[in-house]
């Protein structure tokens, strides 16, 4: 349901021109940080990003459900990765104890040796593209501000 005519202002300069340079940022960084990390690491951002949340996780486990929303794709788009990366060796998937109708996937070594052959390409790419772009700036203002943006979603 839409608002009420009444309750909508137009954008001010200021602010068209934010939503402009994020929705610029939210297409553009993706992007090149996989091209970076793919020239550089030789890994895909959408295989580097489901490692790293399965390494930082209890066991290395994640629900195939949790890691999906925790990656920002769908199911069927998580699992399709995760294919990939079990076919590499890099993880496993595991049937859930808990629930065995879900499925778990598993950090492996080599998936965690991988990850950290690619950690500097990632680290690197993210400097060069976000950081060093934000020199002066209040980092902790400005994660608070898009974790509240990230909230509203």
């Amino acid at each position: 349901m839409s608002p009420p005519e009444q309750t909508l202002r137009p954008l001010g300069a200021a602010e068209e021109a934010l939503v402009r340079a994020l929705g610029d940022v939210m297409m553009a960084l993706p992007r090149a940080v996989d091209a970076d990390m793919i020239r550089d690491g030789g890994l895909r951002l959408s295989e580097y990003t489901p490692l790293m949340f399965l390494s930082e996780a209890p066991g290395s486990r994640m629900r195939m459900s949790e890691l999906a929303q925790a990656c920002n794709l769908t199911l069927s788009g998580m699992t399709r990765v995760v294919i990939r990366l079990e076919k590499q060796g890099f993880v496993q998937r595991v049937r859930c104890d808990e629930d065995l109708r879900g499925w778990n996937a598993v950090l492996t070594e080599d998936g965690l040796a991988r990850l950290r052959e690619a950690w500097p390409a990632h680290l690197a790419s993210v400097r060069r593209r976000v950081l060093d772009n934000l020199a002066g700036q209040d980092l902790a203002q400005l994660a608070t501000a898009l974790r509240h943006i990230a909230k509203a979603c």
